[in-house]
């Protein structure tokens, strides 16, 4: 062996892998085989990989498949996976194998070897540990890394997006305190509409993003259920007594988190229903985002020939060639990201789409995409809130000028002269380029007043909210 590579075996025969790598042959092999994207599947879910082995470890030694020695140093070498210590080592393309078979080996060959330098052996010495037999023990790619898919996906939401969401929330609930009792016109079809408070504006958005973060939280309860033990097709071959209830609870020790066993062990097997509920989820989030930042950008366009009611904290220069000009970037990095997730979406109910008898081939395309988007939105949200949503600012007299020139004040005069002739009002004040007070008072159709009685903003507001 030469000192840049060494020889290792599988069932196909002599391959050489870089020497200081611990990864084995199969990883090698899908190296070479799949030299696609450059992709790899994110650091959450390389360490539900390691969670995954420490706890199958776990659970074979208590079922007395592996000796304590054995698998101390299994546990350990998994926990430096879990912990990120050995991620360059994880080198597999997204684009891979059907069903994750190349990542599922490339962390059993990197714990093999990790285990067995840990007793004191040479790397690559699969009599002391082999990725197979030890670390494999009890467990099948079909079961693994559906599993750490559930895994890395409920750790993603609990600690990182339902807390950006929350915290989007109450950036906006502060604006609503804020600013609320601003009144506005409002306008629907991109047309003058009658008025509303700013805080009732902004209620929308919040109950909207209320909505979608509950049914994420729903979607929770699939991700919680694994399928570990399952092995290939879920009869669970080859796993001793006890041993898919320890592992799952070790899992659930482990991360703090309500992992229980699936409800159904051959549904999981054969589907991808946890990923596809909550890619769904995020979906309908990234729908109501994508208005929120649409909203912003229009409600902030100006600043002096747009409708500039809100102002969009400045946060970079907007233009390579207008000097001074400043544009909703916040707002934009958010359509962007949402725009992404609906499309992984759509690829992750395509590849959900491929599951064929009792295994989808296609999880590791399901668990970039998913991933990929709770990872954008998590840091999107966080984003958008703190640069812009905390300094946002509503003009109140930039609201009440346009407040003013809107033509659908004429609705208040639907009880009093009826809704034809209030049609007559509001045509004639925009054919004149007048306000329908102007024009109500030049025709004397109501007193000075009257018409601050009826055509009052304020009092054409009945919900409290």
């Amino acid at each position: 062996m030469s000192n840049e590579y060494r020889i290792q075996w599988d069932s196909m025969g002599e391959v050489r892998v870089p020497a200081e790598r611990y990864y084995g042959a199969q990883t090698q092999r899908a190296v070479e085989n799949f030299p696609i994207s450059g992709w790899r599947l994110p650091r959450r879910f390389i360490r539900a990989q390691g969670l995954i082995k420490a706890a199958a470890a776990y659970a074979n030694q208590k079922s007395g498949e592996l000796s304590e020695k054995k698998a101390t140093a299994i546990i350990q070498a998994a926990e430096e996976v879990i912990d990120g210590r050995w991620d360059d080592h994880f080198v597999v393309d997204v684009y891979q194998a059907g069903a994750g078979t190349s990542q599922n080996m490339n962390a059993n060959e990197v714990i093999a070897n990790r285990a067995v330098e840990i007793l004191g052996g040479r790397v690559g010495d699969t009599s002391l540990v082999h990725p197979n037999d030890d670390v494999n023990r009890g467990q099948s790619t079909n079961d693994t890394i559906h599993t750490a898919i559930n895994i890395a996906a409920a750790e993603e939401l609990v600690h990182g997006l339902l807390p950006s969401a929350d915290s989007l929330i109450q950036g906006l609930r502060d604006k609503k305190d804020q600013f609320g009792n601003i009144v506005k016109s409002g306008r629907t079809h991109l047309q003058d509409a009658v008025p509303l408070r700013v805080g009732q504006e902004l209620s929308g958005y919040i109950g909207a993003l209320e909505q979608a973060v509950k049914g994420i939280k729903e979607s929770l309860d699939l991700l919680y259920q694994l399928g570990l033990g399952g092995n290939a097709v879920g009869t669970g071959i080859n796993t001793p007594a006890g041993y898919a209830g320890t592992a799952v609870e070790e899992i659930a020790r482990r991360t703090g988190l309500p992992f229980r066993q699936a409800e159904s062990r051959f549904s999981f097997m054969q589907n991808t229903g946890g990923a596809l509920k909550t890619s769904g989820a995020l979906k309908i989030l990234a729908v109501h985002l994508d208005k929120l930042a649409g909203d912003l950008r229009l409600l902030g366009s100006g600043p002096r020939t747009g409708l500039a009611e809100f102002r969009l904290p400045p946060v970079q220069p907007g233009s390579s060639i207008m000097p001074g000009k400043v544009n909703p970037v916040m707002a934009e990095m958010m359509n962007m990201i949402t725009v992404q997730v609906i499309g992984n979406d759509a690829a992750i109910t395509a590849a959900g789409q491929h599951a064929q008898l009792e295994l989808n081939v296609m999880m590791p395309v399901i668990a970039h995409n998913l991933l990929h988007s709770i990872q954008i939105m998590t840091h999107g949200m966080e984003a958008l809130r703190r640069r812009c949503i905390d300094g946002l600012e509503v003009d109140p007299d930039r609201c009440g000028e346009w407040m003013e020139k809107s033509l659908a004040l004429a609705t208040a005069l639907n009880p009093v002269i009826g809704y034809d002739r209030a049609a007559e009002v509001a045509k004639k004040a925009y054919q004149e380029g007048k306000t329908v007070r102007q024009v109500i008072l030049e025709e004397r159709i109501l007193s000075v007043e009257e018409a601050d009685r009826i055509l009052n903003p304020n009092n054409l507001i009945p919900g409290d909210d």
